[in-house]
């Protein structure tokens, strides 16, 4: 048996798998370690960036989770181009920072149709495409806010909460048909969520995340690892689970 780090993943290989928020950070990261590891993605975005992923292994979506025909055309994309859908990865995510007082409604629901609505019509629709083949896997993409809040965050820690107990419930309703459903509970990573709010977002993020007990933020590949992992058969006993890789903050905040 091959003991490299790409023969350790060869069960991903053949693959095929959509992940959503592919334009940049997390979701580009783990679009481009799927491609070395012989998956093919359907790389969906709103930012027409995606556009820019094209390749023979990877076909880009333009398209907004949130909306309901966004969720069947990337599922119909992946069986048409490749044939099947194995993975699919609910990344994409925003964030506003403001307290529940200044908050309006809208705000409030354009948090929760991205990082929980999105989830939802997506898993839906996958879940349709995979049932009948008795496998596959899903992979959401949450944060520390999925248990921890802190002041100005309500809407995007709703929303993960949200995400985490998605991943709970369609995990213990599709592992009887060897559908595996299992979350990454991210830190603070250099990505650019936060160019709306700071004028050097992943500089912030990178500034805040010194303040973990690692000491440093993420960089997105290594979040892009974890996805991998429960992405593959070598997580096959994970089921319904929240893997934290944010650095030891949530380890700290119980301290």
């Amino acid at each position: 048996m091959s003991t490299s780090p790409a023969g350790h993943l060869a069960d991903l290989t053949g693959k095929v798998a959509i992940v959503t928020g592919a334009a940049s950070g997390i979701g580009r990261a783990t679009v481009e370690l799927f491609v070395e590891r012989g998956v093919h993605v359907v790389a969906e975005d709103r930012d027409r960036a995606v556009e820019k992923l094209a390749g023979p292994s990877v076909a880009p979506l333009v398209a907004d989770v949130t909306e309901e025909d966004s969720a069947r055309h990337a599922v119909s994309l992946a069986r048409d181009r490749f044939g099947r859908l194995d993975v699919l990865v609910n990344n994409a995510g925003v964030i506003i920072n403001k307290t529940v007082a200044d908050m309006t409604l809208d705000d409030w629901n354009a948090v929760l149709a991205v990082n929980a609505t999105g989830a939802f019509l997506h898993s839906r629709e996958a879940v349709r495409a995979m049932l009948p083949q008795g496998s596959g896997a899903i992979v959401n993409v949450g944060s520390y806010a999925c248990f921890q809040a802190f002041p100005t965050i309500a809407a995007y820690a709703a929303s993960k909460g949200a995400l985490a107990q998605l991943t709970r419930t369609l995990a213990l309703e599709v592992i009887g048909h060897g559908i595996r459903v299992n979350a990454v509970g991210s830190g603070d990573t250099v990505t650019h969520i936060l160019d709306h709010i700071h004028d050097d977002g992943p500089g912030f993020l990178a500034e805040h995340g010194s303040g973990t007990p690692i000491g440093r933020a993420a960089q997105p590949r290594e979040i892009a690892q974890v996805i991998a992992f429960l992405a593959s058969e070598q997580a096959a006993y994970l089921v319904g689970s929240i893997v934290m890789a944010d650095g030891g903050m949530s380890v700290a905040a119980g301290s």
